[in-house]
């Protein structure tokens, strides 16, 4: 039976050092030698102060930097963002100063290594850095995710794909939800991180995971070694079904995770938590695909007031699915897959999953 681990978190950097130091002696600091490499991975979606809950708070991975150091390791805190600034990101989000005078190497994943998954996608590009380390830390931010509903533990390892490698994936792959939640889980497992935390003490609500989400204080760091058993528990703690999170629901098909968790904590059953609202990406005959994806399932939309023309989202988009003139931006519907990177990406919350007027009438009076 796996072990995760709930204790209660506060964004002050002793507290915050005492706390992950307890946790990650109670997870077991033994797969971690005197001159190891550790790479930590937070999540660093894009440039937010960390109070917007988008990204991992940058006292955790101080606090978490300074456990290994101490244990004579030598420690590297690496993310690929998909489409912004990397230096840009670290600023803002407080990297840079906040680890300024430590012994940590802090840079953007460069370099990737084809790695055979398993099928059905067998060989992918991961970082060599991810892969060649001693340990992986992998420090997660609890949100909430236009295409996935949530992403957690198991999804933030898909940023050790590089760059905008990451929407090549989407592409083959983001219009079936199963299909990519199972290429999470298989990427996961190819880096195969020591310990997982999760930083929910503020947490990402609503229409996430970018900018367009509200964020939400919890007050909870959830960690384990296995990001299974840490994603289950989160998922029982939002009062979902854990078979809700897809990325848990594939582990237990493919017999990587057998659903046993022992919780050691207080898992009081948040009842309120706002979730987005997610379709189905293909309803109906074949031969009405195109209908239904203009007029029934939901897509994304841009707020034309708030759009910048910044270019983030149709540099991301897989599908080449954005145009614009010189005041907003069009959806070619056709080709989008949503798979939401252009809400994922989009620094402004320029842009927002909307269910049409007819996808509303197909979900709440006929097809139920």
């Amino acid at each position: 039976m796996t072990r995760v681990l709930i204790r209660k978190g506060i964004y002050d950097q002793e507290k915050m050092r005492r706390v992950a130091g307890e946790m990650l002696d109670e997870m077991g600091p033994e797969k971690v030698a005197y001159g190891d490499k550790v790479l930590i991975k937070p999540n660093l979606l894009m440039a937010a102060e960390p109070d917007k809950g988008i990204v991992t708070h940058p006292m955790l991975t101080r606090a978490v930097a300074e456990y290994f150091l101490d244990r004579g390791a030598r420690v590297q805190v690496s993310d690929s963002p998909a489409v912004s600034n990397f230096d840009k990101i670290i600023r803002i989000a407080g990297y840079k100063e906040i680890l300024k005078g430590l012994d940590v190497k802090l840079t953007q994943f460069q370099e990737s290594v084809d790695v055979d998954i398993g099928e059905p996608f067998g060989s992918i590009p991961i970082s060599r850095d991810a892969l060649e380390a001693d340990a992986v830390i992998n420090l997660a931010k609890l949100k909430t995710h236009a295409q996935m509903y949530l992403t957690l533990g198991v999804k933030n390892i898909f940023g050790c794909i590089v760059g905008l490698r990451k929407p090549e994936w989407h592409m083959r792959s983001g219009v079936d939800r199963m299909i990519f939640a199972q290429l999470l889980v298989q990427i996961y497992e190819a880096v195969a991180p020591a310990y997982t935390i999760v930083d929910a003490v503020l947490a990402l609500e609503g229409q996430g995971p970018g900018k367009g989400g509200q964020s939400r204080h919890l007050g909870l760091l959830i960690g384990g070694e296995n990001a299974h058993a840490v994603d289950k528990t989160i998922a029982t703690l939002l009062g979902l079904e854990p078979a809700q999170v897809l990325t848990c629901l594939n582990a237990l098909k493919l017999s990587l995770f057998d659903g046993k968790v022992h919780v050691d904590g207080d898992l009081h059953i948040i009842n309120d938590f706002k979730f987005p609202e997610l379709n189905s990406l293909s309803m109906g005959p074949e031969s009405l695909n195109s209908f239904m994806r203009k007029y029934v399932i939901q897509k994304p939309v841009a707020e034309s007031k708030s759009c910048k023309l910044c270019g983030e989202c149709w540099t991301i988009c897989p599908a080449k699915a954005i145009t614009h003139n010189n005041r907003t931006i069009y959806f070619k519907y056709d080709k989008c897959i949503r798979c939401y990177c252009c809400i994922e990406v989009c620094p402004h919350a320029a842009i927002r999953a909307k269910e049409p007027l007819l996808g509303y009438i197909w979900r709440r009076y006929i097809k139920s």
